[in-house]
C-alpha cells in the first residue's frame, strides 16, 4: 500500500511539472484564444502540486521513518542528510509558486506584458524546482535501494 501512496505522490508531481511546461509554452504564445486554457491548466498545476504535497506528507509521516533508518545505516547517508533535508525545505517554495500560477493567470496575459513575464518566470521556476524534486526523490530511493542491497 505504501508503494501506491509513494507512486501517487510522484505522479501528482509529474502532472504539476507537465502542466507548468504547458503553461510556459502557452504563455509564450499568449492570446485571447488561449487565455481560458492557461487559467484551466494553471489550476491543474496548483491542484496537482497540493495533492502531491498532501500525499507525500502522509507517506512521510507514516512510512519514511523506516526508510530513513535504512538510508542512514547504508552506504548513501547523504541521500537523507542532504537530499531529503533539501527537499523538505524547497517543497514549500514549489508549493507557493504552483499556488501562485492561477492567481497570475487571472490577468489578461495577452495584453499585460508584466503579468505575462511574471507567469513565464513563475512557471519556469515551478518546472525547475519540480525537476529538482524528482531528482532528489530518485537519489533518496537509491539510498534505500543501496542500503537494502548491502544486506
Amino acid at each position: 500500500m505504501n508503494q501506491l501512496i509513494l507512486m501517487a505522490h510522484v505522479s501528482f508531481g509529474v502532472v504539476c511539472l507537465i502542466a507548468a511546461v504547458w503553461i510556459f509554452v502557452e504563455t509564450l504564445n499568449a492570446s485571447e484564444a488561449n487565455q481560458p486554457r492557461i487559467k484551466k491548466i494553471s489550476r491543474l498545476a496548483a491542484a496537482a502540486m497540493w495533492l502531491s504535497f498532501v500525499v507525500g506528507g502522509y507517506w512521510y509521516m507514516n512510512f519514511y521513518k523506516a526508510d530513513k533508518m535504512l538510508i542512514l545505516k547504508g552506504p548513501w547517508p547523504f541521500a537523507h542528510n542532504l537530499f531529503m533535508e533539501t527537499k523538505e525545505h524547497l517543497v514549500i517554495t514549489l508549493l507557493l509558486l504552483a499556488t501562485y500560477l492561477p492567481i497570475v493567470a487571472a490577468n489578461n496575459l495577452a495584453a499585460n506584458r508584466g503579468a505575462r513575464q511574471l507567469m513565464l518566470w513563475s512557471s519556469a521556476l515551478v518546472v525547475l524546482l519540480a525537476l529538482l524534486m524528482e531528482g532528489e526523490g530518485a537519489v533518496i530511493a537509491m539510498g534505500v535501494k543501496a542500503a537494502l542491497l548491502m544486506k
